[in-house]
C-alpha cells in the first residue's frame, strides 16, 4: 500500500471515529436528563461535550488527511527514486521482395461422366417390389453386410479383379458381398439403379443353404432395362424392409479407339506390242 492509499484509509477512519464520538454524546446526554443528581447528571453532560469537541477534531482531520497530510508525511519520508525501465531495442523488418510474375493454373478437362456417382436420398423399397415379397418381412437387427465389390466375372466365392469403373460392352455385372446374422426365409432385395432409375432387381426368401453367415454372397443382373449403357449405377440390398448396403460403379462408353486402314490401289501398266512393218 502506497502513501496515498494510506492518507485516504486514515481519514475514513477519522470520519468513522467522528461518527460514533457524535453518537456517544448523544446518548450521554439522553442519559444525563433521566439522572435526578446534579452532579452526576452534570458529569455525564462533560463527557458528551467532550465526546463532541472529539468529533469535530476527527472531521478537521479527515478534512486535512487528503490535503495537508500527505505532503507532510512526503516531507518526514520523502519518497525514493523509481528506476525507469530500459526500452528494448525493436528490430526493423527487413524488405520482403514481392515476386512480380504470377503463374496462371492450366485448366483442367472436365470428364463427361463422372468417377463418382451422385448420391441418393435414403434408400427404400419400391411399392411395386414389396408387393412381389413371399417371405417375413423382420429382419435380425444384427444382420449385416460388407461392402459391394462389382466385376463381370465370378468364381463361385469372390468377384475377380473387382472395381468401380467399367466399358461397354458388359453381358453380366456382379456385386460380391459377405454376410453374417441373417435369418433363412427372411425376403431380401437387391434393386440396380441407373442414373437414379430403377433398371434390375431381384428379390426371394433368403435360402436355408446360404446359412446365416458367410463369404461368396452375391446378386447379379444380366438384362438391365434398356440393356446396359453408359451412367453411374447403384446397388441397394435389402432385409425385409430394411436398407443394409449401397455399392456404387460406373460405366462408360467403349474407349477403345477403333483403326480403319485406307488401301491405295496398285497402278498397273499393261503395255501393248508393237508391230514393225
Amino acid at each position: 500500500m502506497d502513501i496515498r492509499t494510506g492518507v485516504i484509509v486514515l481519514a475514513l477512519f477519522a470520519i468513522l471515529g467522528a461518527f460514533l464520538s457524535f453518537r456517544g454524546a448523544i446518548r450521554s446526554m439522553q442519559s444525563a436528563r433521566k439522572i435526578s443528581f446534579y452532579s452526576l447528571r452534570k458529569r455525564y453532560n462533560a463527557a458528551a461535550w467532550r465526546l463532541v469537541f472529539l468529533s469535530i477534531v476527527l472531521v478537521a482531520l479527515a478534512f486535512w488527511f487528503p490535503n495537508g497530510g500527505e505532503e507532510t508525511i512526503y516531507r518526514v519520508f520523502p519518497p525514493s527514486a523509481t528506476p525507469s525501465l530500459t526500452p528494448t531495442i525493436t528490430l526493423t523488418p527487413t524488405i520482403t521482395l514481392t515476386p512480380t510474375i504470377t503463374l496462371v493454373p492450366s485448366e483442367t478437362p472436365t470428364p463427361l461422366v463422372s468417377e463418382t456417382p451422385t448420391l441418393t436420398p435414403t434408400p427404400f423399397l419400391p411399392v411395386a417390389i414389396e408387393a412381389l415379397f413371399a417371405g417375413p418381412v423382420t429382419p435380425n437387427p444384427d444382420s449385416v453386410f460388407t461392402a459391394i465389390q462389382f466385376s463381370t466375372v465370378f468364381d463361385g466365392v469372390n468377384p475377380v479383379e473387382p472395381k468401380t469403373v467399367f466399358e461397354l460392352p458388359i453381358q453380366t455385372m456382379y456385386g460380391g458381398f459377405d454376410y453374417n446374422n441373417t435369418q433363412p426365409g427372411v425376403q431380401w432385395t437387391a434393386l440396380w439403379y441407373r442414373n437414379g432409375e430403377l433398371v434390375c432387381y431381384e428379390t426371394e426368401p433368403w435360402r436355408e443353404e446360404w446359412g446365416s453367415g458367410g463369404i461368396g454372397g452375391y446378386t447379379e443382373c444380366s438384362a438391365p432395362l434398356g440393356g446396359w449403357q453408359a451412367g453411374n449405377y447403384e446397388v441397394q440390398i435389402f432385409m425385409g424392409y430394411e436398407w443394409k448396403v449401397v455399392g456404387r460403379f460406373v460405366v462408360l462408353e467403349n474407349l477403345t479407339p477403333v483403326v480403319t486402314t485406307t488401301g491405295t490401289p496398285d497402278l498397273t501398266i499393261t503395255v501393248s506390242p508393237t508391230s514393225t512393218p
